[in-house]
């Protein structure tokens, strides 16, 4: 594989059990890790996944997994994994949630075809519809149901009643009691697809907040493998996506915490980044009544300087802008 520009390569290696050559890959702009296996298997293989640590065991992990493939910013159907099961040539489409991750992988034997994948469902991590429709959490996750007038409110939801079948397995049940009584203040102490009896303590802001926190490149890893130009679909199939692409990104952490990240590439524009912060400040303040912070940081000063000033940010709680 040729050099490929916004990224850099950590690890290249032959991997001979696979007759393969092997890369471990940084993106530049944020830092995603990207492994790339270049064979001349036909099956090609993408997956990007998510680190997902559960606190509790509401399953947010698990219904974030299954909402986010709902419907999208650039394909707004109710439902394109269904669809792609349907219509595409996929050897494999799938999305699963494990105790301290989530990852959503698929496959195909045709370019074109696997090219549409990776476009879905990098879509559709980034930008689901979760956002703008809380229905979709209440479908997917936990709602009440009322059968009759005169009947009993149940709960009802595609990931609670998934999770019931699951506990109704002794040898299920009894796996992950052993696993939370070896791990009981870790992760592995949570039921990260959601205990039934947990799930409907879930709020729809603590799961647009889990969705926020993770579900964003710096936190993702990505895997590449097969017979394939892989320096296009780094460049093409990545690069395309507003996350990865971008000079301005919007990272939502939270229902009222925002973070702004602009690029600046520029080597002098002191005077433009305060007259441009003094002009947002002044009109955040008066028309919408919110405060604006920004943090500066330079590849001098190092990324823990940076990282401080964004926590800094972080900790006021209020809507930010960082100039990078």
């Amino acid at each position: 594989m040729k050099d490929v520009n916004g990224y850099r390569v950590i690890v290249k290696q032959e991997l001979r059990e696979l007759d393969a050559q092997g890369y471990l890959l940084e993106h530049e702009k944020t830092k995603a890790k990207v492994v790339a296996i270049e064979t001349e298997d036909n099956n090609k293989v993408f997956s990007i996944g998510f680190r997902t640590p559960p606190k509790d065991s509401t399953g947010v992990a698990h219904i974030v997994e299954h909402t986010v493939l709902c419907g999208s910013r650039e394909f707004p159907v109710k439902d394109p994994f269904v669809e792609l099961a349907k219509g595409s040539l996929n050897t494999f489409l799938n999305a699963m949630t494990y105790p301290d991750k989530t990852v959503y992988p698929v496959a195909s034997c045709n370019d074109k075809d696997f090219q549409n994948l990776m476009h879905v469902y990098l879509d559709a991590v980034f930008y689901p519809n979760i956002y703008k429709e809380e229905k979709i959490f209440q479908q997917e996750g936990w709602h009440y149901e009322l059968a009759d007038v005169n009947g009993a409110l149940k709960y009802n939801g595609v990931v609670f009643n998934e999770m019931k079948g699951v506990f109704s397995s002794p040898k299920e049940l009894l796996e992950r009691k052993i696993q939370q009584s070896l791990f009981p203040d870790t992760a592995y102490g949570c039921e990260s697809g959601g205990d039934p009896a947990v799930i409907p303590d879930l709020t729809y802001k603590q799961y647009l907040d889990f969705h926020s926190r993770y579900y964003h490149p710096s936190n993702s890893y990505l895997y590449l493998y097969g017979d394939m130009d892989m320096a296009e679909k780094l460049t093409e199939g990545f690069e395309r996506n507003h996350r990865f692409a971008a000079r301005c990104v919007l990272y939502r952490e939270s229902v009222t915490f925002f973070l702004v990240l602009y690029r600046i590439s520029e080597t002098d524009v002191r005077f433009q980044i305060s007259r441009m912060l003094n002009e947002l400040q002044e009109t955040t303040g008066k028309e919408y009544g919110v405060q604006l912070s920004a943090c500066v940081g330079k590849e001098m000063y190092g990324w823990e300087s940076f990282m401080e000033g964004l926590n800094e940010i972080r900790r006021k709680n209020c809507l930010s802008i960082l100039l990078w």
